[in-house]
């Protein structure tokens, strides 16, 4: 038989081992969730390719054997084209040996699986059409030899369909993937997806209003007092207690109580009557499931309890929402959250300022582990009240009270700390 035509079949049998190497490796490198989606548009490759990835342990089956086959046939193709040539001469089927394997490893292996995994979507699509015939072509075979790796496997005690059944992307897998994504989310939206992850690991206590900065209508004020109150709120629900906050016994709209007013002058006995029962919270429910609760309840504003059932805060769908989109309302001039840069780089802040919205806004890194506002954080340090003028660190941010009052830390001045604020 002529060289030529040798060579021309040693060519043809690299290039058919080239395409399963190319399968095997697209076929493992191929994003699942496209490949799901494309299946759902109706791709006819994809709907092939993920009947393919049912049974891995098929596919690759056919595709190993059609790749060793291949190889195997080219080395023996090779020790003919020297046999013919230069007879049983050891130097030369060494020299035939090298060759033969380098070509293997360059234009039937490596080459076409780097390839492949460059381009893993275009190749597995296209190469289904040609594994689907060929497994069941060659399906007898794969059998054959499945049983003996599936006898293996079973003496190894290992189960890797039941692994890839149970296998499920985590919390932190799912973040990856979206800020990976950026090219084709928005930086806004992502910002929420991320928010929203983050939906169940953080509590109402986090984002609640605590109790001292929350306006509260008393029912045992004059007539007159409570009428200048509602007409100078800063919000649209308003709890209603006796005497004290201890003792709270109701929500109060505002809207309802504005049409109150046209008709004459709204008292504590007609706010009792309009007023609905309070809804209270659990300390460190969930912000998911809080707002769960919120559409199902039909409610908006919480009173949060804690385990001795004294109430510590108030939270509102707003509050949550803003958690996921961002700041979007004007808060009252009564709430914590004002920062005021100085020019020697420190930041002024209000000790009631929740920790999370300091490392949120500020690019701080505070603990968020125990204590939730700045005031906590410092008390915690202490273990005690400090006065005015005080220095401390935390967290590697040198830090000043400023101000203390009525036993808390009012003002601190924070300083750079390792993370320069934004």
């Amino acid at each position: 038989m002529p060289l030529y035509v040798l060579l021309i079949a040693l060519a043809v049998l690299l290039i058919l081992s080239a395409f399963f190497s190319l399968s095997e490796t697209s076929m493992m490198a191929i994003n699942r969730y496209r490949l799901k989606h494309l299946a759902k548009e109706g791709h006819r490759g994809a709907r092939l390719t993920t009947q393919l990835l049912l049974s891995t342990d098929r596919l690759l089956g056919v595709i190993l054997l059609g790749n060793n086959l291949l190889n195997a046939a080219a080395a023996t193709l090779v020790a003919v084209i020297i046999s013919n040539f230069f007879g049983h001469n050891d130097l030369a089927l060494l020299i035939g040996t090298v060759c033969v394997t380098f070509a293997i490893l360059v234009f039937s292996e490596i080459t076409p699986k780097v390839v492949a995994a460059a381009y893993p979507e275009r190749i597995a699509l296209a190469s289904s059409y040609v594994l689907t015939p060929l497994l069941k072509l060659f399906y007898p075979v794969v059998w054959f030899v499945n049983l003996f790796v599936q006898a293996l496997l079973t003496i190894l005690r290992l189960r890797p369909r039941e692994s890839n059944a149970t296998q499920k992307i985590s919390l932190e897998e799912l973040k990856t993937l979206v800020l990976e994504a950026g090219h084709f989310i928005r930086k806004k939206h992502q910002s929420m997806l991320l928010n929203l992850f983050d939906l169940e690991t953080v509590t109402v206590d986090d984002v609640m209003v605590p109790r001292g900065q929350i306006e509260a209508i008393d029912l045992q004020d004059d007539d007159e007092v409570i009428h200048n109150q509602l007409l100078t709120c800063h919000h649209t629900r308003l709890p209603v207690y006796r005497g004290t906050l201890d003792n709270v016994i109701g929500i109060i709209h505002v809207r309802k109580v504005l049409n109150q007013m046209r008709s004459g002058e709204v008292t504590a006995t007609i706010l009792e009557k309009i007023m609905r029962e309070p809804y209270f919270i659990p300390s460190g429910t969930p912000l998911f499931s809080q707002l769960q609760l919120f559409q199902e309840n039909r409610e908006r504003v919480g009173l949060i309890v804690d385990e001795y059932g004294e109430w510590m805060g108030l939270v509102a769908l707003e509050d949550i929402i803003e958690e996921i989109i961002g700041e979007f309302t004007t808060h009252a001039p009564t709430q914590a959250g004002t920062f005021v840069k100085q020019a020697d780089g420190s930041v002024i802040v209000e000790g009631s300022s929740l920790l999370r919205d300091l490392n949120r806004k500020l690019g701080m890194r505070f603990p968020l582990g125990g204590p939730k506002t700045l005031n906590g954080l410092i008390l915690e340090h202490f273990q005690d009240i400090p006065e005015a003028g005080t220095g401390l660190k935390i967290a590697d941010y040198p830090m000043e009270v400023v101000q203390t009052q009525d036993r808390v830390v009012k003002v601190v001045r924070i300083f750079p700390g390792p993370t320069p604020f934004q």
